[in-house]
Protein backbone atom coordinates (compact mmCIF):
# COMPACT_ATOMS: atom_id res chain seq x y z
CA UNK A 1 0.00 0.00 0.00
CA UNK A 2 1.13 3.55 -0.67
CA UNK A 3 1.09 6.05 2.24
CA UNK A 4 1.26 9.82 1.73
CA UNK A 5 2.99 11.60 4.65
CA UNK A 6 1.32 14.70 6.10
CA UNK A 7 3.23 15.00 9.38
CA UNK A 8 6.81 14.11 10.16
CA UNK A 9 7.85 12.33 13.34
CA UNK A 10 8.99 14.80 16.01
CA UNK A 11 6.98 17.70 14.58
CA UNK A 12 3.90 19.35 16.08
CA UNK A 13 2.93 20.64 12.63
CA UNK A 14 0.18 18.93 10.69
CA UNK A 15 0.35 19.75 7.01
CA UNK A 16 -3.06 19.45 5.41
CA UNK A 17 -3.39 18.22 1.85
CA UNK A 18 -6.31 17.54 -0.44
CA UNK A 19 -6.41 13.80 0.05
CA UNK A 20 -7.53 13.09 -3.50
CA UNK A 21 -5.31 15.52 -5.50
CA UNK A 22 -2.46 15.74 -2.93
CA UNK A 23 -2.38 19.53 -3.30
CA UNK A 24 -1.02 21.31 -0.22
CA UNK A 25 -3.67 23.37 1.61
CA UNK A 26 -2.21 24.70 4.88
CA UNK A 27 -0.30 23.88 8.05
CA UNK A 28 -1.71 23.81 11.56
CA UNK A 29 -0.10 23.27 14.95
CA UNK A 30 -1.16 20.47 17.28
CA UNK A 31 -0.55 20.04 21.01
CA UNK A 32 1.92 17.15 20.77
CA UNK A 33 4.74 16.16 18.44
CA UNK A 34 3.95 13.19 16.21
CA UNK A 35 5.73 10.08 17.57
CA UNK A 36 5.86 8.49 14.10
CA UNK A 37 5.31 9.70 10.54
CA UNK A 38 1.58 10.15 9.95
CA UNK A 39 -0.48 10.36 6.82
CA UNK A 40 -3.08 8.52 4.81
CA UNK A 41 -3.32 5.53 2.53
CA UNK A 42 -3.70 6.49 -1.13
CA UNK A 43 -6.69 5.21 -3.07
CA UNK A 44 -8.82 4.61 0.03
CA UNK A 45 -11.90 6.38 1.31
CA UNK A 46 -13.09 6.31 4.91
CA UNK A 47 -16.77 6.73 5.81
CA UNK A 48 -16.11 10.45 6.45
CA UNK A 49 -14.92 10.90 2.85
CA UNK A 50 -11.24 11.27 3.79
CA UNK A 51 -8.60 8.66 3.12
CA UNK A 52 -7.79 6.06 5.77
CA UNK A 53 -5.28 7.41 8.33
CA UNK A 54 -1.97 5.68 8.92
CA UNK A 55 1.02 5.84 11.27
CA UNK A 56 4.26 4.38 9.93
CA UNK A 57 6.15 2.73 12.78
CA UNK A 58 9.75 3.54 11.86
CA UNK A 59 12.84 5.37 13.03
CA UNK A 60 13.61 6.35 9.42
CA UNK A 61 13.10 10.04 8.67
CA UNK A 62 10.17 10.37 6.25
CA UNK A 63 9.29 13.68 4.60
CA UNK A 64 5.92 15.40 4.38
CA UNK A 65 4.47 15.46 0.89
CA UNK A 66 6.12 12.19 -0.17
CA UNK A 67 4.69 8.73 -0.81
CA UNK A 68 6.15 5.59 0.75
CA UNK A 69 5.46 1.92 0.05
CA UNK A 70 4.31 0.22 3.28
CA UNK A 71 2.85 -2.94 4.73
CA UNK A 72 0.07 -2.98 7.36
CA UNK A 73 1.01 -4.50 10.72
CA UNK A 74 -1.89 -3.48 12.94
CA UNK A 75 -4.83 -1.26 13.74
CA UNK A 76 -5.18 1.28 16.53
CA UNK A 77 -8.77 2.00 17.44
CA UNK A 78 -9.29 5.72 17.94
CA UNK A 79 -12.48 7.27 19.26
CA UNK A 80 -12.98 10.97 18.74
CA UNK A 81 -15.56 13.11 20.52
CA UNK A 82 -16.84 15.72 18.09
CA UNK A 83 -16.44 19.35 19.12
CA UNK A 84 -18.32 21.00 16.25
CA UNK A 85 -21.57 22.62 17.51
CA UNK A 86 -23.79 20.51 15.25
CA UNK A 87 -22.23 17.22 16.44
CA UNK A 88 -20.93 18.22 19.88
CA UNK A 89 -20.37 15.25 22.17
CA UNK A 90 -20.97 12.58 19.52
CA UNK A 91 -18.34 9.83 19.53
CA UNK A 92 -16.99 8.73 16.14
CA UNK A 93 -14.52 6.02 15.17
CA UNK A 94 -11.40 7.38 13.49
CA UNK A 95 -9.20 4.29 13.49
CA UNK A 96 -5.61 4.30 12.25
CA UNK A 97 -3.79 1.66 10.28
CA UNK A 98 -0.33 0.93 11.69
CA UNK A 99 2.26 0.16 9.04
CA UNK A 100 5.96 -0.38 8.46
CA UNK A 101 8.04 0.56 5.45
CA UNK A 102 8.21 -2.26 2.91
CA UNK A 103 11.23 -4.38 3.75
CA UNK A 104 11.35 -3.29 7.40
CA UNK A 105 10.26 -5.42 10.32
CA UNK A 106 8.93 -3.86 13.52
CA UNK A 107 6.51 -5.01 16.18
CA UNK A 108 3.75 -2.94 17.71
CA UNK A 109 5.14 -3.45 21.20
CA UNK A 110 4.23 -1.74 24.49
CA UNK A 111 6.56 1.18 23.77
CA UNK A 112 4.80 1.89 20.45
CA UNK A 113 1.37 1.55 22.08
CA UNK A 114 2.33 3.93 24.90
CA UNK A 115 3.66 6.58 22.50
CA UNK A 116 0.57 6.40 20.29
CA UNK A 117 -1.87 6.39 23.22
CA UNK A 118 -0.20 9.46 24.76
CA UNK A 119 -0.18 11.26 21.43
CA UNK A 120 -3.80 10.51 20.54
CA UNK A 121 -4.98 11.47 24.04
CA UNK A 122 -3.37 14.92 23.90
CA UNK A 123 -2.92 15.93 20.24
CA UNK A 124 -5.95 18.25 20.35
CA UNK A 125 -5.59 19.62 23.89
CA UNK A 126 -5.58 23.09 22.33
CA UNK A 127 -9.13 22.62 20.96
CA UNK A 128 -11.81 23.14 23.64
CA UNK A 129 -14.09 20.11 24.16
CA UNK A 130 -12.27 18.00 21.55
CA UNK A 131 -11.33 14.62 22.98
CA UNK A 132 -9.57 11.66 21.41
CA UNK A 133 -8.79 8.35 22.99
CA UNK A 134 -7.08 5.19 21.87
CA UNK A 135 -9.00 1.95 22.10
CA UNK A 136 -7.57 -1.48 21.45
CA UNK A 137 -4.48 -2.25 19.44
CA UNK A 138 -5.30 -5.01 17.00
CA UNK A 139 -3.23 -7.09 14.58
CA UNK A 140 -2.57 -7.18 10.86
CA UNK A 141 -5.68 -9.24 10.06
CA UNK A 142 -7.92 -6.67 11.78
CA UNK A 143 -6.17 -3.88 9.85
CA UNK A 144 -6.81 -5.67 6.56
CA UNK A 145 -10.42 -6.33 7.59
CA UNK A 146 -10.94 -2.63 8.42
CA UNK A 147 -9.59 -1.72 4.99
CA UNK A 148 -11.89 -4.27 3.32
CA UNK A 149 -14.91 -3.18 5.41
CA UNK A 150 -14.45 0.46 4.49
CA UNK A 151 -13.98 -0.46 0.86
CA UNK A 152 -17.26 -2.42 0.93
CA UNK A 153 -19.14 0.45 2.68
CA UNK A 154 -17.97 3.00 0.11
CA UNK A 155 -19.06 0.78 -2.79
CA UNK A 156 -22.65 0.63 -1.44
Amino acid sequence: MKVFIESEAGSNKKKLYNEKTLAYKRTMSVSRAYPYPYGFILDTTNVDGDNLDCFIITDTKLESGKVYECEPVGLMEQIETAWEPEKKGVEENDHNILAVLSGESREVDESVKTKLTEFVSHVFDHVPNHKNRAGQFLGKEEALEEMRKLSDQIKK
